[in-house]
């Protein structure tokens, strides 16, 4: 669908994945144990054939860079491309993305060179699977300027999102952004002629940041200093153009913050999780590594997921994921655990040369007991550590060569746990 720009935002600093995105962006945190958080909405255009794409971002981007064009690469009668449009100094603006919608604006000089008919926006942080071809023909026959996805959430989510009321023609009449816990909404309720499952209780439309705008729409709805899209631009529009909700009942999760992204990556190793990574129709699409399978060496794993180039040996591993390259040695155990992997394989010198300087070798170390922790990439766990095992609710902070967020104990990427530590 040429006709068709789409547009992932990619988000600013980050500041509620930190540490996670201390050295990274926010779309290039790894997820899943082999993903990256970009390639969701990158797979959702993709399965729905649409192949232009820009990523916005300012912060931190180099990983994403490179994990970009190692893995976007279409062929040349596609016309595809999958590129980074990272903030940049011009005769016109010099500053930052101040916003969502500011960052649309300060790279329409970009966009209109593609001449699309539709602005497609997306999040770099949420996870679920939308087919965008059934969301974009819906906001063409409804002939309204703007459709923005919606899904229905209790009233504990609805105080950090922005809720609508729509007819039972799907227009919107009113939106209100992150009204918080305390402010009376009763009358954004999901009225009973939108015949929404009512199984759950009181529901509302929260809107999940992802709109279709007409290309003419797009061009009158920011001709202006407003910087937001959920805070200026849609409560502007709603009172002067036709703007739709679709309705999406199907998974969805904002993994914004460490707690979110946490439980949303141990979802993924149940027995039936909500987001299916297992859908050959509509596969989720990254960096084809060529790494060699898996191997484990008298291991038990009880409902967990281990990526590519896993070598584990005689481990006990429970609800946990084990990303690509993650070396685990003799008599470790982790529960509720994420490990990310690492970026390489330690040769042999590597390892005496770790020696001789007294740090690990990246991995997890023989004898060492992890529980409800993330170990970032290429984390060095020397042997007979103890973290997280007493059950015991721990302060969040930054404790130097860990940080505690959201209550899960965090090793951040590159870090080194020098053997026997206890956390």
């Amino acid at each position: 669908m040429s006709e068709v720009l789409s547009i992932v935002l990619g988000g600013g600093k980050g500041t509620r994945l930190f540490p996670l995105t201390k050295d990274r962006a926010k779309p290039a945190v790894p997820f899943g144990g082999k993903f990256r958080l970009v390639d969701i909405p990158i797979s959702n255009c993709i399965n729905a054939n649409l192949r232009q794409i820009y990523i916005l971002t300012q912060f931190n981007s180099a990983s994403l860079h490179l994990h970009l064009s190692q893995t976007y690469v279409f062929d040349s009668f596609s016309k595809g491309f999958a590129e980074i449009l990272a903030a940049e100094q011009t005769l016109d603006h010099s500053g930052w993305y101040e916003g969502t919608a500011d960052a649309v604006r300060k790279n329409l000089v970009h966009f209109r060179t593609q001449n699309p008919d539709y602005y497609l926006i997306l999040s770099g942080d949420q996870l679920y699977r939308m087919d965008l071809r059934d969301f974009l023909a819906k906001h063409k026959e409804s002939g309204a300027a703007i459709t923005i996805a919606c899904t229905p959430v209790d009233r504990e989510n609805a105080s950090q999102l922005g809720i609508l009321k729509a007819n039972k023609a799907n227009v919107i009449t009113e939106f209100l952004e992150k009204p918080g816990p305390t402010r009376d909404i009763s009358d954004f309720k999901v009225p009973a002629e939108l015949k929404l499952d009512k199984s759950k209780g009181d529901m509302y439309l929260g809107s999940m940041g992802i709109y279709v705008f007409d290309a003419k729409a797009m061009e009158s709805c920011l001709a202006n200093e407003k910087t937001d899209f959920g805070k200026e631009i849609i409560p502007g529009a709603i009172k002067n153009l036709k703007v739709n909700a679709y309705i999406f009942e199907s998974y969805w999760e904002d993994i914004g913050t460490i707690k979110n992204f946490y439980e949303a990556n141990l979802e993924l190793t149940s027995v039936r999780p909500r987001f299916d990574i297992y859908d050959e129709r509509r596969p989720i699409y990254t960096h084809m590594r060529n790494l060699p399978p898996s191997k484990m060496n008298f291991s038990n794993m009880n409902q967990s997921i281990a990526s590519e180039g896993c070598i584990i040996t005689n481990a006990s591993i429970a609800n946990s994921i084990v990303g690509i390259r993650t070396i685990i040695e003799s008599g470790a155990t982790l529960n509720g655990v994420i490990c990310m992997g690492a970026d390489y394989y330690e040769s042999d010198q590597q390892k005496q040369k770790n020696a001789s300087e007294k740090i690990p070798n990246i991995g997890i170390g023989s004898g060492t007991l992890i529980k409800k922790s993330i170990i970032d990439k290429n984390a060095r766990i020397g042997e007979g550590c103890r973290i997280g095992v007493d059950n015991i609710n721990r302060p969040d902070g930054n404790f130097g060569q860990y940080y505690i967020v959201d209550g899960v104990i965090v090793i951040p990427k590159n870090g080194v746990l020098h053997p026997g530590t206890v956390i």
